[in-house]
């Protein structure tokens, strides 16, 4: 509260910094170390932007929801300023204080990139399906050029039983 600004930004990638959640795990850092959820966003969003840009002597066009400006957007059922685990792409889960049971909360539904809405459990679903086509494929043997897995048939019989 001195002045200067602070801005938002993860390695990830290196070791113990998975990507997303370690820009995640960054702001809740923030809100430890005493940052209001405002301040906590705007580090990561406008003064982010300004950073980048004043020393192109540019005024940011990208930071802030405003006709005009580029912006690339997650929409998601809770409330981030109260959670930021909402944040996660797949959720958190909690225990859910009225049943005591384990819940699935949060989650990004929407993503909005360059103008374009991409439902986010449906591409998860798609990934999924994706990824069990390519198992299955793999899991599949491929045999080489000219030989064949599939057992010969041969028309040779058993010989029958010797009769008493």
């Amino acid at each position: 509260n001195i002045g200067g600004r602070v801005t938002v930004g993860t390695d990830s990638g290196f070791i113990y910094k998975v990507y997303g959640f370690a820009y995640i795990e960054e702001l809740e850092l923030f809100q430890e170390a005493g940052f209001s959820p405002l301040e906590i966003f705007r580090s990561a969003t406008i003064n982010g932007a300004k950073t980048i840009m004043e020393p192109k002597h540019l005024e940011p066009e990208f930071g802030v929801v405003r006709r005009g400006m580029l912006a690339d957007l997650v929409v998601v059922p809770e409330n981030p300023l109260a959670n930021l685990k909402t944040l996660y792409g797949t959720g958190f889960v909690r225990l859910n204080p009225t049943t005591n049971k384990q819940e699935r909360i949060g989650g990004v539904r929407y993503t909005v990139k360059d103008g374009i809405v991409y439902d986010a459990p449906k591409l998860l679903a798609e990934v999924a399906a994706m990824v069990a086509q390519e198992k299955q494929r793999v899991a599949t043997p491929v045999p080489p050029p000219g030989i064949s897995l599939v057992p010969a048939l041969t028309t040779a019989q058993p010989p029958a039983p010797a009769m008493p």
